[in-house]
Parts: structure tokens; C-alpha cells; sequence
């Protein structure tokens, strides 16, 4: 196995679930449930990014290590690149982002994502997807769909249904149709350090701007995305308050040993 880094942002501000990071899960913050996880990934190193000192005194308090970060960021893949500079990582290192709202993450997709980047020079990143099933997933732009190609690379990333299926859909939209495998997108990625260093330094891209997808400025800019297939429906992150619920529950169930 290849040696990778985890950085998992966590922001405590959130418009639906303020202090999200510190949201109780059995007993523990939710930030110390994903680094948890992280930790069974067999990474190197794991950080937490971090602006609000309450974070930062809750996760150090669990034997966790964090790394104060600017206020102002605009997105997680920038915290990540001042963690990386911070840390004067070498444009070489593998680092994966892990949101800090999944205390589900299955720790061996954070091992397979970095594996892959690991395995594929081509790529300066790489993410992971999975088959869609359903048609009322497919046509939910709030499911990002990825479209990758016989190597294994990204070709585009939408809230659209794509690849279109114009023969099937034109009869019905109602199920998908026979030998169609679109995938859903799962939001997590792992990179090669040079690239968030360069990243920084783009243009953002009209598509990016058009779907809300901050991985299409890479794409837009020429770089190679490695998608890898995750063997199982990853588990949902933390959003709403029913998200936390669920998430409480799961644990409770996990914990109950009857």
C-alpha cells in the first residue's frame, strides 16, 4: 500500500446544522467519529483543518492532531493546500480529503481512492462512483452523476442524467433501460499535493460556475481525474438534522451488542 496523508476540513459554521462539526454521536463529536474512521484507512498522517478553536480543543482533547487555518477560505481544497504548505509536504505526497460530516466513511474506499492515484501517473487526482440503479437518482440533480471513460478517467461530472440514453428515455423515463449503467459521483478525493498547489492557481471554469461542481475546473483546465467503482453504496454524509439522526442511530445500533 501506498503511504497517503488524510486532512479532513471541518468547518463549524453551516447555515443548516451550526457547530456541525461538534454534533454529538454517541458520546463523541462528530469530527472525532470521521477521524476515527480515518484512522482505520491506514493512512500516514491525519490532520484536521480547522479555523474555530472549539473544533481544534474538541479533537485534541480525543488524541487528535490539527492544523489552524485561515477564515476565509472558499472551499475545502483550498483549507487542504495551506494545510499541505503548512506542513511543507513534497508535490510527490498523496493527501485525501475526507469531509469532515462522514463519520459513515468506509475506511477502505479512503485507502482505495489514494491506491488508485497512487497506481495511475496519468492522474493528478482521483475520486470514486458507483452504478445508479434507480431512475429517480439518476434525474436528482441534488446526485452528482460521472461519466468515466475506458481508462478509467473522468470525462465530465453533472447534476444532469448523463451519459443520456436517447432511444430509452425517448419511450420512458420511468425505469432505467436494459444494459444502461450510469454512475453516481461520491464526493471524495485524493491528490497529489503539486496539483492542489497548481489548482489553486486556476481560473475557475464557466462549467464549474454552471453546475456547482468544483472538480469540473480541473477537467476544464486539462487535468486527468482517476474514478474508482466502490464495491458498495458509500454512506451518506451529515447535512440536514434527519442526516444527524440517521447517523445517531446507526451508531446506537452499532453500539447495541443484542
Amino acid at each position: 500500500m501506498t503511504g497517503f496523508k488524510v486532512v479532513i476540513p471541518a468547518r463549524y459554521a453551516s447555515t443548516r446544522l451550526p457547530g456541525k462539526p461538534l454534533a454529538d454521536i454517541g458520546g463523541k463529536p462528530m469530527v472525532v467519529r470521521v477521524l476515527e474512521a480515518a484512522a482505520l484507512s491506514g493512512a500516514s498522517e491525519i490532520w484536521v483543518a480547522t479555523d474555530d478553536e472549539r473544533v481544534a480543543e474538541a479533537v485534541m482533547s480525543h488524541g487528535g492532531s490539527v492544523v489552524m487555518t485561515r477564515a476565509d477560505h472558499p472551499s475545502g481544497t483550498d483549507r487542504i493546500t495551506e494545510v499541505a504548505d503548512q506542513m511543507g509536504w513534497a508535490d510527490a505526497d498523496i493527501v485525501v480529503n475526507v469531509q469532515g460530516d462522514e463519520p459513515l466513511i468506509d475506511p477502505a474506499l479512503v485507502a482505495q481512492v489514494a491506491q488508485a492515484l497512487a497506481n495511475d501517473a496519468a492522474a493528478a487526482m482521483a475520486t470514486a462512483g458507483y452504478p445508479i440503479t434507480e431512475a429517480k437518482d439518476l434525474f436528482n440533480p441534488a446526485l452528482v452523476k460521472v461519466v468515466p471513460n475506458a481508462l478509467g478517467h473522468a470525462l465530465y461530472f453533472s447534476r444532469a442524467p448523463i451519459p443520456w440514453h436517447r432511444e430509452g428515455f425517448s419511450a420512458s423515463r420511468d425505469a432505467l433501460p436494459a444494459g444502461y449503467a450510469p454512475w453516481r459521483h461520491v464526493g471524495i478525493y485524493a491528490y497529489r499535493v503539486g496539483f492542489l498547489r497548481r489548482f489553486s492557481r486556476l481560473a475557475p471554469a464557466p462549467i464549474e460556475q454552471w453546475e456547482s461542481l468544483e472538480q469540473l475546473r480541473a477537467l476544464w483546465h486539462g487535468e486527468t481525474i482517476c474514478v474508482v467503482k466502490c464495491g458498495k453504496e458509500p454512506a451518506s454524509g451529515v447535512d440536514t438534522p434527519a442526516d444527524l439522526e440517521f447517523v445517531r442511530r446507526q451508531f446506537e445500533r452499532d453500539a447495541d451488542p443484542g
